[in-house]
């Protein structure tokens, strides 16, 4: 395979064609945060905090950089001032969400956001609609026995009580990958994931 040569925070480095940003920075020890991107499954993109700045052919944007592949040439910022920023709404955004949710908790501290200006509906909430339990359970078990439901404000990661009992194997791939700890493994042994999962969303 072809090999490009880019610029990732200033220093330069080879990378296969092909080879997403996010990819070629873990691969340098850059951290990058991420809540919806997982190796083994394809890059989604949904929860933003992947972003990066790029300059590109004399332009300059932002990114998700668990999608967007590796060039001859590019410019990669991944801890901008702009960047920074950004990411701190999208930690605003997920406190308001998910405000009990610990790994949450952590990218607020780790970004000095002490706190959130958008409104929190469900104080308990854990869930912040990553999508992994949904994409794992479908792309890599192939049980599709999560699902969304609905879109925008009204978005839930659910199940639907009529199949599961036949869909659900209890396999634990959507408690291993579930970034707060909502879905529990000692749910899955006890077959109780409706009990577990009715409380998504």
């Amino acid at each position: 395979m072809a090999e490009v040569t880019l610029e990732i925070d200033g220093r330069e480095v080879s990378a296969e064609e092909g080879m997403t940003i996010l990819e070629v920075a873990q691969g340098m020890g850059i951290d990058i945060p991420t809540l919806c991107h997982h190796p083994a499954l394809k890059p989604y993109g949904a929860c933003r905090l992947c972003i990066v700045e790029i300059e590109d052919r004399g332009r300059a944007k932002i990114v998700t950089s668990c999608n967007y592949p590796v060039r001859d040439g590019l410019a990669v910022k991944t801890m901008s001032d702009r960047i920074v920023k950004d990411r701190r709404v999208l930690i605003e955004l997920l406190l308001a969400q998910a405000p009990e949710a610990k790994v949450i908790q952590d990218l607020a501290h780790k970004y000095n956001v002490d706190k959130t200006r958008f409104k929190v509906t469900k104080p308990e909430e854990l869930c912040v609609l990553c999508g992994l339990c949904v994409r794992m359970c479908d792309e890599v078990v192939g049980a599709s026995a999560i699902n969304f439901v609905e879109r925008g404000v009204g978005r839930e990661v659910s199940v639907f009580p009529e199949i599961t009992a036949e869909a659900c194997i209890g396999c634990g791939a959507c408690a291993k990958v579930c970034p707060t700890g909502l879905i529990t493994l000692e749910d899955l042994y006890g077959r109780q994931v409706l009990h577990a999962e009715a409380s998504l969303g």
